[in-house]
């Protein structure tokens, strides 16, 4: 069921004369060949997309939004097709590989509302005198979606531009391509005039240098890690280019004194194995009241290793292999170096296995603020847990990093509740809840994490340019 894999160029699909494998990290089988952009394949895109957007920019809200429901409505329709796609070539468990296609769609139904509600306003003004505030979609957008979530990631930029009248060039992840080929395809029979939206693969660095200077790219938007993020950024400045990140994270999670320890650690347990830890938002860095930390880890480790590891195709796994080879020894690396920093291993640290890039859930507690992954997002299935004294503690621990994206409060005090939504340095907070966001949500981070947001009322901002008109009925 795996696609055939094209690049997607001013409404038609093309091959290229460059292409590299994408593999099941389950198998390590090949899945098929992927067309990686060249030079002219861009220069094609480029000019497809400043067609696309003259016809775009100047169709109804209303229509557009028809077109973005239509698209939704099929990849609904397609659920099993697509999320066939996401398990084969990234990996995670069928079950959330269906939940993101569905994830996905909500993005698109959310942002075709957006595109009718991205209101200007009336300013009163002196007699003779209107003043008005308009929006007008900002351009081309280039677009770099990661592999993590092949099909709702993409699904974010995609929405966003096409929801503010915008054009878009979408470089998708080349080890997770399928996901947004039905993306694509979906708004293809949809109706979407050609160049509206273009779909390149290849060279990453070789696709930001050539797309980001151009003068018709007008947002660069990206969701990667924060080195990434760092030099996609910078490269925009240059260009007087406005940029929209959204960057790594490595969420805290304050377990409270007055908090259920047994829902907390199982729920914490289960939320850090999901998509194996592969998650910008994976509650990682877990503070435990010291009162409750013997209970909560003893709880949270026996379900973590209890974790049911396997290829996602199989009925009851509950965590599949991480999505690339290069992630393993990275990850046995921050274990390695937590342990030799003092760090007590509670279960896993190692691969699992010897085919597939399987690496076991992991716990670590006790582990000292010099070990690496204290400051360093592992971006896989390992949990810290430590232990605190009181609430200043938990939030000093909580900010002493660079990055704020999510972060997580387990407790019923009103009080304790209070301070974190005023002290903990992050984008999104969830209090006794490991979910980060929603469609309806605005989502993004401080700090390092990046900055602008998708998905709420402020999800098209960065999409949309703003004028304001002052209209006065004679010559002064």
């Amino acid at each position: 069921m795996y696609p055939d894999l094209n690049l997607f160029i001013d409404g038609q699909w093309r091959k290229a004369e460059r292409s590299i494998a994408v593999v099941n990290p389950a198998s390590e089988e090949e899945l098929g060949q992927l067309p990686c952009a060249g030079r002219a394949d861009l220069e094609d895109a480029l000019a497809a997309a400043e067609r696309g957007l003259a016809v775009w920019s100047r169709t109804a809200p209303r229509e557009r939004a028809d077109i973005i429901l239509r698209a939704a409505a099929l990849m609904r329709e397609r659920q099993e097709e697509i999320a066939q796609t996401i398990t084969a070539e990234h990996g995670k468990p069928l079950a959330q590989a269906r939940l993101e296609v569905i994830r996905g769609a909500e993005f698109f139904e959310w942002d075709a509302g957006e595109a009718m509600r991205a209101y200007g306003r009336v300013i009163p003004a002196a007699a003779g005198s209107k003043l008005s505030v308009h929006h007008h979609p900002i351009g081309v957008v280039a677009a770099f979606s990661p592999w993590n979530f092949p099909m709702s990631q993409p699904a974010r930029k995609v929405a966003g531009a096409l929801a503010s009248g915008c054009s878009i060039i979408l470089k998708a992840a080349e080890e997770t391509p399928g996901g947004a080929v039905h993306i694509v395809r979906a708004f293809q029979d949809a109706g979407l005039p050609a160049g509206v939206l273009n779909l390149v693969f290849g060279v990453p660095s070789e696709i930001s240098e050539y797309l980001i200077p151009q003068p018709a790219v007008k947002l660069v938007a990206l969701t990667g890690s924060t080195a990434v993020g760092r030099q996609l950024t910078s490269l925009a400045a240059r260009y007087d280019t406005r940029a929209l990140m959204e960057l790594g994270g490595h969420a805290p999670v304050i377990v409270c004194e007055d908090a259920d320890v047994e829902k907390a650690a199982v729920s914490g347990a289960i939320r850090k194995m999901r998509n194996t830890g592969q998650v910008c938002t994976s509650p990682t860095r877990f503070f435990v009241h010291h009162s409750i930390f013997e209970e909560f880890k003893a709880r949270f480790t026996e379900r973590a290793a209890a974790t049911v590891v396997g290829n996602g195709m199989e009925p009851g796994v509950e965590m599949g292999p991480t999505a690339n080879e290069r992630r393993l020894p990275v990850l046995t690396a921050l274990v390695e170096d937590a342990v030799a920093q003092g760090a007590e291993l509670l279960t896993g640290g190692a691969r699992l296995g010897e085919r597939g890039y399987f690496f076991q859930p992991t716990v670590l507690a006790d582990v000292p603020p010099e070990a690496r992954i204290m400051q360093e997002e592992p971006f896989g299935p390992i949990a810290v847990l430590n232990p605190v004294a009181d609430l200043d503690a938990a939030i000093a621990a909580a900010n002493a990093v660079p990055y704020g994206l999510a972060g997580y409060g387990m407790t019923n005090r009103a009080d304790y509740i209070d301070r974190m939504i005023d002290e903990v340095e992050v984008g999104n907070l969830s209090i006794n809840t490991l979910e980060a966001s929603l469609p309806e949500t605005p989502f993004g981070g401080i700090k390092a994490s990046g900055h602008g947001r998708e998905g709420g009322a402020e999800g098209l901002d960065s999409y949309l340019t703003v004028k304001n008109v002052w209209h006065s009925r004679s010559i002064a």
